[in-house]
């Protein structure tokens, strides 16, 4: 609880397909009854058990508030992996909160399932007895899985019943619960040749396969042989015939959700309970037709067909025009479009930083995030240019998604009685924010947004970053190309170019320049004496006493060894400039310690930037200058030690 709030976790997947919608849907508005608000934490992919797959979009899960909430509500079934169950209840254990679990069994919790074993007997019954089938086959799931197993017992156990002999070897096949394997499975009893008078599969999605290629192959279902499926999948009442099944009701297992979370709020002690799948006899066993909410249905999947392709277009411009944006503010302005509506998008402000990869810097992947929220459907324009706020909130690193960042505009989204859903932006394998989804409806269109949407920002700002930081790269590399590694000036390239560049600006044309050389006293004498790194830090005072003397728009160039020259655009006093250098390098002799004193010789020529312009002839005059004035202070010292 927070603020008077009571708040649910809900760990789910694919809040989009029908039965997990329809939990959701249930589930919220009996908790919403009783004061609670519901926070769905999703993948928008299942594991299947794979453990070690990876997944990044899991990271969801590490954004659960655990010390802000009354229970944790896991759908096991649909997220299918016990290492990421095992881990939300072992965090939900430190902060002492009741965990319910939906359609799965883990020690210590309140747990749900469906009695599969007797949901599925009912439809082998159906067609052994009521069918009077002799000769029926099954097509099981992945052998040696727990389920498969379980069902094929069942399968036995009902023919021993009926005087059926039983053998493995010809009257099972494996389908591994999934459309191709089915296929091949069973394309091998079509040429087996011995069909069978019923093929019963251990899921709907087989059913639906084995009728499809027995079709096909120029069989009658069911008058040629009856097939049965399992689980209630609403794809079966598109299917011709329409498929009997066993319907595992997700209206009862939110029910008993509910009320479960509300005993377990109340102190009561962990409970198990089975719900009873429903029978469903239909065409394709040779019963009357049952067509569940048909007009439903087919609206649901009408309007999802027809906005598809457009739906497409648009994220499609979205990501592109996000990841061309060349600042923060830029990016974020492209987030508004319908598809966007009713979103917070919530990130690491790290992210955003120029000099680093974010997606391969492992310090920052590993520490904790500095949640910064960057886009806000309702009030877009808190995050355009110049009021998007990326600055550091020093003490407000928070791994969940009740950061100070985010946590009062969640608390105020959750009184509008309405699930909050959360998913994770993950790019190139890695973790970097969220996105908080707030429709004020249940439209199952709107829940299939939230996959399009995330994937499509994900990729928007991961690009962004991506690209934002290869530019970084290539103008630092272009800066070393520029320019000279010892004192920052233009090198000879960098010079050419730049002003080649400013030579085609019109307010460059026949201006006078004052090309200025200067030249270090003495290098030899330092390198022999000191050594070449006092050379360099000599060379340096020199450049720098120029460039600090001259004005900002001129070009200041070292060609290598000790000499630097500027060209000075527009009229100046030459000589006020020489001084200023002289006196920039006395200040740092009477500080530097050094025991020896920078000095320089400089000398100056004056032209006009016109067409006739001869760049090597300007720095020819310019250096045969400043060589008169280096011969004067030779002279001067020859004459002193004379």
């Amino acid at each position: 609880m927070i603020n008077g709030k009571k708040l649910i976790a809900l760990c789910t997947s694919r809040v989009y397909e029908p039965q997990t919608h329809g939990y959701i849907v249930r589930l919220n508005e009996l908790l919403k009854n009783e004061g609670f608000a519901l926070l769905i934490f999703t993948l928008n992919s299942d594991i299947y058990w794979e453990e070690d797959r990876q997944a990044t979009e899991k990271y969801v899960f590490d954004l659960i508030p655990y010390r802000y909430l009354d229970a944790v509500v896991i759908m096991d079934e649909r997220i299918k992996s016990h290492k990421i169950a095992d881990k939300i209840i072992r965090a939900s254990n430190s902060h002492s909160l009741p965990v319910i679990i939906a359609d799965g069994h883990y020690p210590g919790c309140s747990c749900l399932g469906y009695d599969y074993d007797r949901g599925f007997e009912k439809v082998v019954r159906h067609v052994i007895e009521y069918h009077k089938v002799k000769h029926p086959h099954f097509m099981a799931g992945h052998n040696g899985n727990e389920f498969s197993e379980k069902r094929i017992d069942v399968f036995r156990k009902v023919l021993a019943e009926n005087n059926i002999e039983y053998d493995r070897a010809t009257m099972v096949s494996h389908g591994d619960f999934w459309a191709d394997p089915c296929r091949i499975a069973t394309q091998a009893l079509i040429d087996r040749g011995d069909m069978p008078d019923a093929i019963i599969c251990a899921n709907d999605i087989m059913a639906i396969t084995v009728s499809e290629m027995l079709i096909k192959a120029g069989y009658m279902v069911p008058q040629d042989v009856i097939v049965t499926g399992f689980d209630g999948y609403d794809e079966i009442y598109f299917t011709s015939p329409k498929i009997t099944t066993a319907t595992c009701d997700i209206i009862q297992m939110a029910n008993a959700t509910a009320e479960l979370v509300f005993d377990a709020v109340k102190g009561l002690p962990p409970e198990n309970r089975l719900i009873e799948p429903t029978f469903q006899a239909n065409q394709s066993c040779g019963c009357p037709e049952h067509t569940e909410q048909p007009a439903i249905l087919r609206n649901r999947f009408r309007e999802s067909f027809a906005r598809l392709n457009d739906d497409n277009r648009v994220l499609t411009l979205v990501t592109s025009s996000m990841q061309m944006s060349k600042t923060p503010g830029e990016m974020v302005a492209q987030l508004e479009s319908y598809k966007t509506d009713n979103s917070l998008i919530i990130v690491d402000r790290r992210c955003f930083e120029k000099d680093i990869n974010y997606f391969t810097d492992k310090h920052i992947m590993d520490s904790k995030k500095e949640f910064v929220m960057i886009y806000d459907s309702s009030h877009p324009e808190r995050y355009k240019e110049g009021t998007l706020d990326l600055s550091s909130r020093e003490g407000e690193l928070f791994e969940d998604v009740m950061a100070p960042a985010v946590c009062a505009r969640i608390l105020e989204l959750t009184k509008k009685g309405f699930p909050l859903i959360f998913n994770s932006l993950v790019f190139m394998d890695r973790p970097f924010g969220f996105m908080c989804f707030y429709y004020q409806d249940y439209l199952i269109s709107n829940y299939t947004n939230t996959l399009g949407v995330t994937n499509a920002i994900s990729i928007g700002i991961g690009g962004y970053i991506n690209i934002r930081y290869q530019r970084t790269l290539l103008k630092e590399m272009d800066e070393m190309y520029r320019h000279d590694a010892l004192t920052g000036l233009f090198n000879r390239i960098g010079f050419q170019n730049q002003l080649k560049q400013l030579r085609k600006e019109p307010e460059y044309e026949n201006v006078p320049v004052t090309v200025l050389m200067s030249d270090l006293d003495g290098l030899k004498y330092i390198n022999d004496t000191y050594g070449h790194a006092e050379g360099d830090s000599a060379i340096y005072q020199v450049a720098y006493s120029l460039s600090k003397s001259v004005p900002e728009s001129s070009l200041s160039t070292r060609f290598g060894g000790d000499e630097v020259f500027s060209i000075v655009f527009g009229e100046c006093d030459a000589d006020a400039i020489i001084e200023k250098i002289n006196a920039t390098l006395d200040a740092y002799n009477e500080t530097s310690e050094k025991p020896y004193k920078v000095s320089t010789s400089c000398g100056y020529t004056k032209m006009i930037l016109d067409k006739d312009f001869d760049i090597t002839k300007a720095i020819k005059e310019a250096d045969e200058e400043m060589y008169k004035v280096k011969n004067r202070k030779y002279e001067l010292r020859r004459a002193k030690q004379g």
